[in-house]
């Protein structure tokens, strides 16, 4: 049963899938209703999960569940991941890319490969101080308070060297 985002409990488990470029207005239209569909379908041993799912930044699908409503299962969570697979498979997207991915000074999303985060660094194009998108988030609240956060305070902080005062 698909709900608004914004009807959601703090509380609700949230899945973030990153797109492997951006998403063109037209795709993001059939994106979002492949997705309605899917998620008026979405069901853990018969019974309706109440869940949501949006575009953000014309990159990323952010799916949410309340899990207080319907607990979801192994088989549903295989069940959305085959459903983002899919809709990654008509609209010509990798919708599984692990690149970094961060807010450059212009204001678009742009993607540091994980082989090319050293030279990123070297090159200044990502520091401790650049905006990522944070697609560990495992909650609403979490999505919410922390999806842009600096890189030090990201997994990529393994890759700064400490400063010493």
């Amino acid at each position: 049963m698909c709900i608004d985002f914004d009807k959601l409990p703090d509380h609700a488990r949230v899945w973030v899938y990153q797109a492997n470029r951006s998403l063109a207005s037209e795709e993001v239209k059939t994106i979002d209703a492949m997705l309605q569909t899917a998620l008026n379908q979405w069901a853990a041993h018969g019974e309706p999960l109440l869940s949501s799912a949006k575009v953000i930044e014309n990159r990323f699908i952010v799916v949410a569940v309340d899990e207080g409503y319907t607990l979801p299962s192994g088989c549903s969570i295989d069940s959305s991941v085959r459903t983002i697979q899919e809709i990654g498979r008509q609209v010509g997207v990798d919708f599984f890319d692990r690149s970094a991915a961060v807010l450059s000074t212009d204001g678009s999303v742009q993607t540091v490969a994980l082989p090319t985060i050293k030279l990123a660094i070297a090159d200044g194009l990502l520091t401790p101080d650049t905006i990522v998108f944070n697609t560990l988030v495992k909650t609403k609240a979490e999505f919410l308070a922390d999806w842009q956060i600096t890189a030090i305070n990201s997994w990529l902080k393994r890759y700064f060297k400490p400063t010493t005062v």
